[in-house]
């Protein structure tokens, strides 16, 4: 009896034991719980999400030989798990107690074992949530009474991977690849849309920086990548206008996807259900074509490309250093080559490199013969290179596009200027290497070449009259000006014939508007480069004071929320002024059309509220000159690729004396609708005259309105009116853009609305400074004061006075129109 208790007990305890096992496989194991989660339940690591059809899994993973825990989505039949979103890339989990849950706030949030958290997706505040995960691969909050009502998506933010469906907008939506294979943070490569002579391209970015660019979209669902017509079977169709872009697979059925790699290769996938394999079916080809493939005196052999596999902390195979030269850093191939030893200028001598496909951005000179071209470089500080091959070409600063193995033509001998420590030994035979003193009677005659040159050239412009006076003394001046310095290592003088090379000879194609300075041309540089150039018209009236005045401090002023001018040309009577190009053109673009208004959600409007009031302090506090701008407005802020806001257009700009509180001007130019009243009536400018434009920008921004050209705004003429008008009735809140209700903080937007008014004033005295300005917009425990009446209440603001002809600017680059001179 006593053996068959003893017995039931032990065998009682084996089945306890093996179901303990059992469960404790079970917990380790993923564990597919549903398809969402609502506001009181949560993940934990272990446990997935799947979409209602099983085609997508949210979980927790951890990437190639990381230790660090990460919630991402794949496909649930790819038995690899390659991640194609990623939650967390910039926060990764440090243990494996990683839990995805809402918090307070309706924010979903991921935290770890130590308790520390943060928000991956944003629910604004909405009570009635889930979170799921659809077949599409969307993860999406959404509300659970109206499914439809999508608060965030996963398809907003992307990572590497592009999924059919979702769509790619002009501005944002830009994938980033993984740094490597184990570390999905964002990398230096980028992957958006663009828009060139309005036809969508697909656009890579190095460092914001164009790297590669796809066939123009022309309603052809190929025609993006036309190579894709040569595959058997057509993997997938694109559907794409002037914001947006989006691809659907074929078959429908078949999971396909599209990846930016960390080498900052595209490339198109599908997967195989019998080989349970992804198979590459097209990628954005690496070849020394690419320009800049390989970065500042960097040299690209087609004939060493790699096989596509990503190299960890080595230099690419098809990129390799001149002598004297190092990787400037052995991660990131674009960044090019560095000089070990700093050049001397006299003293340096020159190596020679046969079989190179020679630079475009090439000097040619009259100079014959191999000791006078090298003369001509050495002799010449800024020169960093020099061919003879059909006749002399000179090179000056970094070299870029060097390829070697290349069977077209243009292939030589270049000879690069190098300090002379860096070479072993003065070699007998082969290319000479010559000191000054060697060549001093080549020395004088190209010297006698030079003054005699300029004397005929001074000689011609005899007489000309009072307007071309000015203009050689304008040009004298911008000459001593970058011969002094003070501009700044960015600021270059260009020649003619490269700012003609650039913008295709000035072609109607390249022509981006006009205005009164002139026309202004998108240009490419030989290491691809975009550029904006304005060109004086011969019968401008404005240009040459405003020529000057942009030379003379923007290329003083360096902030990243300035546009950035690059130089000039000044060549005869050409006049020029090159500028870092904006892909996404201007504020009033997006913000005075109803569908990309859209577009600029709260995040993006706030960035641009502050980074103009920032640029704006750095011009009236900060910069090396105190300047007072003068006629900024939505047209002359520029958007980067990153929807960063850039000031442009200082023709008008003036320099104030710091102990000075104001000054006065019989010429008044500007824009009706942004100038302060002291200013437009009498003349009278100070810092505080920005403040009031920036005060009517920001009420634009705020609520998607113009203040000029536009009526019925209850019972006044313009939004300044029509805001002191709700002001006073306490209904400030009917001022916020429509787009935006649900989607931002209204109390911060009424904070902002609220500044604008003080900004507004009508007396110049009672508006606060631009750094009062971005404290209160900023600082919500801030008290601010009740504003007082707006200027020019009882005045009718025409549209008239305004741009009105261009209402955005098509280049990138405004151009001021100006009144009331």
């Amino acid at each position: 009896m006593f053996g068959k208790i003893s017995c039931w007990r032990n065998c009682r305890l084996v089945n306890l034991l093996i179901l303990s096992v059992l469960a404790t496989r079970c917990l380790s194991a993923p564990v597919a719980i549903r398809e969402r989660i609502f506001q009181n339940q949560s993940i934990s690591d272990g446990q997935t999400l799947v979409s209602t059809s099983k085609k997508f899994v949210l979980g927790f993973f951890t990437p190639g030989a990381s230790r660090h825990r990460y919630v991402g989505v794949w496909h649930k039949d790819d038995p690899e798990r390659t991640v194609v979103w990623v939650a967390n890339r910039s926060n990764p989990l440090q243990d494996n107690l990683g839990i995805l849950k809402f918090d307070n706030s309706s924010n979903l949030i991921v935290s770890d074992g130590k308790g520390n958290s943060f928000a991956v997706a944003y629910g604004v505040g909405v009570q009635d949530l889930e979170a799921a995960i659809l077949d599409n691969g969307n993860f999406v909050l959404r509300s659970i009474a109206n499914q439809t009502n999508i608060i965030w998506k996963s398809f907003d933010s992307p990572t590497d991977t592009w999924l059919p469906g979702m769509n790619i907008t002009l501005g944002s939506k830009l994938l980033t690849p993984w740094k490597s294979s184990d570390d999905p943070a964002g990398g230096d490569y980028s992957f958006g849309l663009g828009v060139t002579n309005n036809a969508s391209q697909l656009i890579i970015w190095w460092n914001g920086i164009s790297f590669w660019t796809s066939e123009r979209w022309n309603g052809d669902v190929n025609s993006l990548i036309p190579e894709l017509k040569s595959i058997d079977t057509i993997p997938l169709y694109f559907d794409c206008d002037n914001l947006t872009c989006t691809y659907s697979p074929n078959p429908a059925t078949r999971l396909t996807k599209i990846v930016l790699d960390p080498n900052g290769s595209l490339n198109i996938t599908q997967f195989d259900p019998d080989t349970q394999l992804w198979t590459l079916l097209w990628r954005q080809p690496a070849s020394c074509e690419v320009s800049n493939l390989c970065g500042v005196f960097g040299i690209c052999n087609n004939n060493m490309l790699p096989s596509y596999q990503y190299q960890k902390n080595l230099l690419p195979s098809y990129c390799r250093c001149p002598k004297g030269f190092a990787p400037q850093d052995t991660r990131y191939t674009r960044k090019g080559c560095t000089r070990q030893t700093p050049l001397q200028c006299y003293g340096d001598r020159f190596i020679d490199m046969p079989g190179m496909r020679l630079p475009d951005n090439r000097e040619k000179l009259s100079v014959m013969g191999d000791n006078e071209c090298q003369s001509a470089c050495m002799i010449d500080c800024n020169c960093t290179a020099y061919s003879v091959l059909d006749g002399c070409s000179l090179w000056h600063g970094d070299l870029t596009n060097l390829q070697e193995g290349y069977n077209g033509s243009g292939v030589g001998t270049l000879y690069l200027r190098v300090a002379a420590s860096e070479l072993e030994s003065i070699r007998s035979s082969g290319h000479k290497i010559l000191w000054i003193a060697g060549v001093l009677p080549s020395v004088a005659f190209l010297i006698f070449c030079i003054i005699l040159f300029i004397w005929i050239r001074r000689s011609k412009n005899k007489g000309k009259g009072k307007q071309d006076g000015h203009h050689s003394l304008m040009t004298t001046d911008t000459i001593k000006l970058w011969e002094s310095e003070e501009t700044g290592s960015q600021f270059m003088i260009f020649s003619f014939s490269k700012i003609t090379d650039a913008t295709d000879n000035f072609s109607t194609e390249s022509k981006l508007g006009e205005g009164g300075f002139g026309p202004v041309y998108k240009g490419n540089l030989p290491d691809g480069q975009e550029i904006a150039v304005k060109r004086l018209a011969a019968n401008s009236g404005q240009g040459l004071l405003e020529f000057k005045n942009e030379i003379l401090l923007i290329a003083k002023l360096q902030h990243s929320n300035l546009v950035g001018l690059l130089g000039c040309c000044i060549e005869g009577e050409e006049m020029l002024l090159v500028y870092e190009y904006m892909p996404n053109k201007s504020l009033d673009f997006f913000l005075f059309e109803k569908s990309r208004r859209a577009l600029l959600d709260w995040e993006m409007r706030v960035n641009i509220i502050e980074g103009v009031a920032q640029g704006l302090i750095y011009l009236h506090k900060h910069s090396r000159l105190r300047v007072i701008h003068r006629d900024l407005k939505a047209s002359n802020i520029l958007l980067d690729t990153d929807m960063n806001p850039k000031i442009s257009d200082f023709g008008m700009a003036k320099i104030f004396d710091p102990k000075g509180t104001q000054a006065n001007t019989k010429r008044v130019v500007g824009t009706y609708g942004y100038m302060a009243p002291e200013y437009a009536m009498a003349g009278i400018f100070s810092v505080k005259s920005d403040v009031f434009s920036y005060g009517v920008l920001l009420l634009e921004i705020i609520s998607g309105m113009k203040n000029a050209g536009s009526q019925g705004r209850g019972n006044s003429l313009s939004l300044l009116g029509y805001a002191w008008e709700l002001w006073k009735e306490g209904r400030c809140h009917e001022l916020i853009d429509k787009s935006l209700h649900g989607r931002c903080p209204e109390n911060v937007a009424l904070r902002c609305i609220h500044v604008s008014l003080l900004c507004v004033q009508e007396q110049a005295a009672d508006r606060p400074s631009m750094t009062e300005v971005l404290s209160m917009i900023t600082n919500e425990n801030a008290t601010l004061p009740d504003p007082k009446q707006p200027g020019f209440l009882s005045l009718l603001v025409s549209s008239q006075t305004e741009i009105t002809e261009e209402t955005w600017s098509l280049n990138g680059l405004s151009i001021t129109k100006l009144e009331g001179r």
